[in-house]
């Protein structure tokens, strides 16, 4: 194991470059947060039927969740004990009442026991057992879901799901409370986009309020005066503009703007969208949640002020608009982004289509907003890779000027950068349990 020390490179108000870019740094971060924290793995609804799977990674692990024959969702590594061969080469299907692998047809029950080895007599006198634990599938080690979105770390100690959400629950209680029944399902489709970046570089941005004034001026500008136009002519403008003319926020109204830092790393972007309307289709809609909930929390429900929430280190929620976007680190330049939308059990289809909107036109491979983000990122990952102008990464804006109440941070000024100090405060104490006794966390 590399000697770092961890006071040498996270400060209060900056970071060392290395962070990002240090393949042995990468290698902890894969042992020590990712493989033993709670990871999202995906929704109940993404295997609704016995054998339905839906793959994925944790850490560096190649994982399944998988519908068992009496209705639990199981996580298991989806590797054969055999060989090592992945059970499921697929990202989602089923696979009957059990696993076979596909090299030496070795099977297994869907909770993960060996169920048959072909030509077990080859075996005789040798410690491979059907009674041996190690001829079945590995389990994670705890697998739990909250409201529907389904958990699992590799280790057995550590908090539990809920003490590790701690507040930043609030992304899903938001999402199915929206939802006359209280529930979402995961819509099939998954954008899935190859970050040339640290997957840093996603969750501080996700909470950055001052980058959209600069960074999506070019989509947002132009996108509001296409909506002023159109309402000119028209009278209103579809709601969809709405979401790209957002955009072009100014920098004095990003600033007035809250974020609230939980421990853990995990955070809220308070300032909801605006998205409530008084067309039909919404007033439609919001008798439903008053017939739900009542009248008060209703109004409660659908008055949230959130914009995103962060579930650290790998998590934004979206939930206004039922979206999740997930990070699956690959190296320490590179990283995979599954981006998924939800839609509300009960609600009328046109609610379910504004977040589709917002789907496609937002949060999508193709649109230029998701493309700013990305250029930025690379461009950054490229700046810090290199070696001779300079090795720190600042983080100073409005230190010292944020408000700390039992151990949660509140930004007084939107635009701060408490959310990344937090970042790594979570990211320092996670790190410190690999380090020698020679540099204390």
């Amino acid at each position: 194991m590399p000697s770092i020390d961890l006071n040498r490179l996270v400060e209060p108000d900056r970071v060392h470059r290395s962070v990002y870019t240090d393949p042995d740094i990468f290698a902890l971060e894969m042992e020590h947060i990712f493989e033993r924290v709670w990871v999202y793995c995906g929704h109940e609804s993404q295997v609704p039927k016995v054998g339905d799977y839906f793959t994925m990674q944790i850490g560096r692990q190649p994982m399944v969740m998988v519908r068992d024959q009496d209705g639990t969702v199981r996580v298991l590594f989806n590797r054969c004990p055999h060989r090592g061969v992945e059970l499921c080469g697929n990202q989602r299907g089923n696979t009957g009442r059990g696993f076979v692998c596909p090299y030496h047809a070795w099977s297994f029950h869907l909770d993960g026991r060996i169920r048959a080895i072909p030509l077990m007599k080859g075996y005789e006198g040798t410690r491979w057992s059907a009674e041996n634990p190690d001829c079945s599938m590995r389990r994670a080690a705890r697998v739990d879901s909250y409201r529907g979105f389904v958990f699992a770390s590799l280790v057995a100690d550590g908090p539990g799901l809920l003490e590790f959400l701690g507040d930043a629950r609030v992304a899903f209680d938001d999402m199915c409370d929206r939802s006359p029944l209280g529930e979402v399902e995961a819509v099939p489709v998954c954008h899935r986009v190859i970050q040339h970046s640290n997957w840093k570089f996603f969750m501080e941005n996700q909470l950055d309020a001052l980058h959209p004034s600069v960074t999506h001026q070019s989509t947002g500008v132009p996108a509001r005066r296409v909506e002023q136009r159109v309402k000119a002519e028209q009278g209103k403008a579809p709601l969809f503009f709405h979401y790209l003319s957002a955009f072009a926020t100014s920098f004095d109204q990003w600033d007035s703007v809250q974020t609230v830092n939980f421990p853990n790393g995990h955070g809220v972007l308070k300032a909801y969208m605006g998205l409530r309307p008084t067309d039909p289709d919404t007033l439609e809609y919001e008798a439903l949640m008053k017939q739900a909930y009542g009248e008060d929390k209703a109004e409660a429900y659908l008055s949230r002020s959130i914009h995103h929430v962060l579930v650290y280190p790998y998590l934004s929620v979206q939930s206004p608009l039922q979206q999740l976007r997930c990070m699956r680190p690959v190296a320490p330049n590179r990283t995979l982004s599954e981006i998924w939308h939800f839609r509300l059990k009960g609600a009328p289809e046109p609610i379910y289509r504004r977040s589709l909107w917002y789907f496609n036109l937002v949060n999508s491979p193709a649109t230029m907003i998701n493309a700013d983000d990305l250029e930025n990122w690379t461009r950054g990952q490229w700046g810090l890779e290199g070696s001779k102008a300079g090795d720190w990464v600042s983080f100073h804006r409005n230190y010292g000027g944020d408000t700390e109440r039992r151990g949660v941070l509140y930004s007084n000024n939107g635009t701060s950068e408490v959310v990344m100090r937090n970042q790594f405060r979570a990211w320092k104490q996670y790190m410190s349990d690999a380090l020698n006794a020679g540099a204390p966390a």
